[in-house]
């Protein structure tokens, strides 16, 4: 049963990573509706699944990464440092408070509908048509991206819906807005994961190595999947259909904070 579990938490964390619907909103809200504890798994777990997105970004992207490698001293890596350091300073000073909003699920439904309502003017903005390369980005630019991505860093907030959202916004084409959007997800999880080795090191952990390889296998399929889904999607679809999605997961979330009290018990900051 705990192999069933780390299949289906590292296939949540592997599409919901890189699909534009939050993967840090989905995971609380599986463990809220399926009393699934994925922090049974320990941070371990937690880390390997991040791992295998990482390595799922690497293979869709290693033409751009590899350039990035070959290059380090270009323009691009200027950005991307830029707009990796607001979700650093976000995760450093505020990683506790942050902690307890996933804990308790009070801001997920808010969060998820805030999310919806980021994709939908996203998809408004990119029916005008951005005329941006990546090379035309300004570091201006690459920080507002930036910033989003560290409001992101609350759950149920799109990391990669609110920083595609935020690229259009600057004028960047819509392929452009979501390799970039990728692109940033290197840093930030290559961060956490380098964290949380640190963590594991100074406190032992017990590792269910078959867990851990299943939740791993099944979070870079998947993430390689949504990866490859996405680049895609965004050239021949519209993003409303995550939008009333999320639409529909927030009003849920919502009704059961204030009403059922069945999965939640917190609303906002508000208990139960």
């Amino acid at each position: 049963m705990k192999i069933i579990q780390a299949l289906i938490l590292g296939l949540v964390q592997g599409l919901t990573e890189f699909l534009p619907v939050s993967s840090s909103g989905h995971l609380i809200l599986i463990r809220k509706v399926f009393g699934f504890e994925s922090e049974s798994f320990g941070l371990t777990f937690d880390i390997a699944v991040h791992l295998a997105t990482l390595v799922a970004v690497f293979i869709v992207l290693k033409k751009e990464i590899a350039a990035l490698i070959k290059r380090p001293f270009q323009k691009l890596t200027l950005l991307l440092i830029i707009a990796t350091i607001p979700a650093a300073l976000v995760g450093v000073f505020f990683d506790d408070y942050i902690e307890e909003m996933s804990s308790s699920g009070g801001f997920l439904g808010v969060a998820f509908l805030v999310t919806a309502i980021l994709l939908i003017f996203a998809e408004r903005r990119k029916k005008n048509g951005g005329k941006k390369a990546l090379s035309d980005l300004g570091l201006f630019g690459s920080l507002a991206i930036g910033a989003t991505q560290a409001v992101a860093i609350m759950p149920g907030i799109s990391r990669s819906g609110s920083t595609f959202a935020a690229g259009t916004y600057t004028g960047l084409k819509k392929e452009a807005a979501l390799k970039f959007s990728f692109l940033m997800s290197i840093p930030v999880i290559l961060g956490s994961v380098v964290l949380g080795v640190k963590d594991i090191v100074e406190t032992s952990q017990d590792v269910d190595w078959l867990c851990l390889l299943a939740g791993m296998l099944s979070a870079g399929i998947s993430g390689y999947i949504a990866i490859k889904f996405m680049l895609d999607f965004f050239k021949r679809k519209k993003l409303y259909v995550f939008a009333i999605y999320l639409i529909i997961l927030g009003v849920f979330v919502i009704l059961d904070q204030l009403v059922f009290h069945k999965f939640f018990g917190t609303f906002l900051i508000w208990t139960y």
